[in-house]
C-alpha cells in the first residue's frame, strides 16, 4: 500500500524538488493533496498530473474550501495523507506543522521559521499528537544520517557548513551596496529568493542552528558553523570519544527529501548524481568572518535570549529581505533592521509558550520592521 503524501509549497522550489522525487517512487508514495501559493497555472499542470485528492490555493483563488491559509491545514490534516512535506517558506508555515503533528503525521520539515519561531510548541505537539518531524534541510539531514541510531548521550558537538555565499570574499562596505541581482547568484545550490538572500546575509544559518538545537537537543555553544565553498560536506557530527562523522554528497536537495520520505529506511533512487570524490576535487574550510555576515551574530544573539527573540529575528528578517527584493532598502540595511527590531524586544521577549504569544511577537516585529526600514 502506497504512503499518501501532502506536499505544502508545491509550486516553491522545494514542492517541485520533491514531486521530481515522488516520480521516481511512485509504487511507494501517492499525492494525495498539494497546495500553492498564488501560482495557478502550474498548481493546475500539477494536479491535472497528480490527480490529488485536495488542491489549496493560498493566494488568488475564489474564498472557499480549498483557498486561503486554511487550505495548509486542511491538507497537512487530510485523513489519507501519513507525511506532510513542508515546503512553505517563511512563519506561514507554522500553524500546518502544528496542525500536523497533532494528528500524528511525519513532517518532512523544510519550512525552517517553524522550529525557530515555536520550537518548544512543535515538541509539544509532536508529543501530544503522536507526530515527528523529520529535517528536509541539507545540513540537518546531513547531521541526522550521522546519528541516526545512535543513543543521544554519545553525541558532542555539530558543526554545520555555509558555502558563504555569494559575498563571501566581498568586503563589508562592498556588500553593502551588493545589488539584488548580485544577491540571487548563489554559487552551489539553486533556491528561492528568499533563502537565496538568507544564504546571502547567512541568516539561513542562523536559523539553522536554532533549528538543530531543538532537533538534535544540543546546547547552543555545541553547533557551530564552518564555511565550506564547495557545499559538498553538508555536516559533522562529533562524539564524546572525539570521532567525528560527516555526511557528503553534491549539492542537491533530492536526497535529503527522499530520505525524510522514507527514514529510517534507505530506498534505491536513480536520479541523484552519484558521489565521484576525484570529480569534488579539493574541499576546503575556512572561519566564519562575523564583521562579514552582521545577521548572522544578531541570529545567534536571539537564540541566547530565546523566548519569542527567534520569532522576532525570523519576522524581522523576512520584512528586510521582502523590501530588499522589492529594491526598497540596499542589502546592507537587512542587518541594521533586524538588529533594531531584536533590540527592541529585547528587554521584555515573551517566553513563546502559547502560539498567541509567539504570534503576537511575530506581528509586532512585523510593524517594528517596516518602520525602522522607513527610519
Amino acid at each position: 500500500m502506497s504512503v499518501g503524501v501532502a506536499v505544502l509549497g508545491s509550486t516553491g522550489s522545494i514542492g517541485r524538488s520533491t514531486l521530481q522525487v515522488l516520480a521516481r517512487q511512485r509504487d511507494r508514495f501517492r499525492v494525495v493533496a498539494i497546495t500553492g501559493h498564488s501560482n495557478k497555472e502550474l498548481l493546475a499542470q500539477q494536479a491535472a498530473e497528480w490527480k490529488p485528492a485536495f488542491v489549496g490555493l493560498v493566494n488568488g483563488g475564489d474564498k472557499g474550501k480549498g483557498n486561503g491559509t486554511s487550505c495548509l491545514v486542511e491538507a497537512a490534516t487530510h485523513p489519507d495523507v501519513r507525511i506532510v512535506v513542508n515546503g512553505i517558506v517563511g512563519a506561514a508555515g507554522l500553524e500546518a506543522t502544528l496542525a500536523a503533528l497533532r494528528a500524528g503525521k511525519r513532517v518532512a520539515l523544510a519550512n525552517k521559521e517553524t522550529l525557530v519561531m515555536a520550537g518548544e510548541l512543535v515538541a509539544q505537539a509532536a508529543r501530544e499528537g503522536g507526530g515527528e518531524i523529520v529535517p528536509v534541510d541539507s545540513e540537518h539531514s546531513a547531521v541526522l544520517q550521522c546519528v541516526a541510531g545512535r543513543r543521544p548521550t554519545e553525541l558532542a558537538r555539530l558543526i554545520l557548513t555555509a558555502s558563504g555565499g555569494p559575498f563571501r570574499t566581498w568586503g563589508a562596505e562592498r556588500v553593502s551596496r551588493a545589488s539584488v541581482a548580485e544577491a540571487l547568484k548563489h554559487p552551489t545550490w539553486t533556491m528561492g529568493k528568499k533563502i537565496t538572500v538568507d544564504s546571502a546575509t547567512l541568516v539561513n544559518k542562523a536559523l539553522e542552528v536554532i533549528e538543530a538545537h531543538y532537533l538534535f537537543d544540543v546546547a547552543y555553544g555545541d553547533i557551530e558553523v564552518v564555511i565550506h565553498p564547495q557545499s559538498v560536506i553538508h555536516g559533522f557530527a562529533e562524539f564524546v570519544d572525539g570521532s567525528v562523522l560527516a555526511q557528503v554528497g553534491f549539492p542537491t536537495m533530492e536526497l535529503p527529501i527522499l530520505y525524510a520520505l522514507t527514514y529510517p529506511d534507505r530506498v534505491p533512487d536513480q536520479g541523484v548524481r552519484r558521489f565521484d570524490p576525484v570529480a569534488a576535487g579539493t574541499l576546503t574550510f575556512e572561519a566564519l568572518q562575523p564583521a562579514r555576515f552582521p545577521a548572522y551574530v544578531v541570529g545567534r544573539e536571539a537564540a541566547r535570549l530565546g523566548g519569542t527573540a527567534p520569532a522576532r529575528f525570523n519576522e524581522a528578517n523576512e520584512v528586510a529581505v521582502q523590501l530588499f527584493l522589492e529594491e526598497k532598502i540596499p542589502f546592507g540595511r537587512i542587518a541594521e533592521v533586524i538588529e533594531r527590531v531584536l533590540g527592541l524586544g529585547a528587554g521584555g521577549s515573551g517566553r513563546g509558550t502559547s502560539l498567541e504569544e509567539v504570534l503576537a511577537a511575530d506581528a509586532e516585529a512585523r510593524r517594528q520592521a517596516q518602520e525602522a526600514a522607513c527610519s
